[in-house]
């Protein structure tokens, strides 16, 4: 699917705030709101645009302390296995596989040190899990939640 700049506005600001109107949109990008309507349901339907979603402050909730984790895995250990088990664990907030010695990254938080340890133990547990090596976050220097240029 062909993105032109128009689109890429859109997303931009569709991004900081998913909660804008077509209207404010449009006076943005200098087109009606329903030809604003128009291209996100474009973009929905060909999956460019998965999902709104809100986005929740850790800190607000108490889940201030956060690591990546490198995870060597076992023999044969397929990307979807480690994404299932990632998934069990209500502390990973993202999981990737990598190139390096590691075979993926997970991102953990949680509330405090002996929380991100429990939790670190629970995925150590996973049967194709050999060896993890953990480094914990001090503190975050950039942070986006989009992707592309801004609006």
């Amino acid at each position: 699917m062909q993105i032109d700049a128009v689109d890429q506005r859109i997303i931009a600001l569709l991004v900081a705030d998913a909660r804008a109107s077509y209207a404010d949109i449009g006076a943005r990008v200098s087109l009606s709101a329903p030809a604003v309507k128009r291209r996100v349901d474009r973009l929905r339907a060909t999956g460019v645009i998965r999902g709104f979603t809100a986005v929740v402050d850790p800190a607000a909730v108490g889940w201030t302390t956060e690591a990546f984790v490198e995870l060597f895995c076992a023999g044969r250990t397929t990307p979807a296995q480690i994404g299932v088990a990632a998934r069990r664990h209500p502390e990973v907030v993202g999981a990737y596989t990598v190139s390096g010695e590691a075979d993926a990254l997970v991102h953990l938080r949680a509330a405090d040190i002996a929380h991100l340890e429990a939790a670190l133990e629970r995925l150590r547990a996973e049967s194709f899990v050999t060896s993890t090596r953990s480094t914990i976050v001090l503190s975050r220097l950039v942070e986006s939640p989009g992707v592309g240029p801004s609006a």
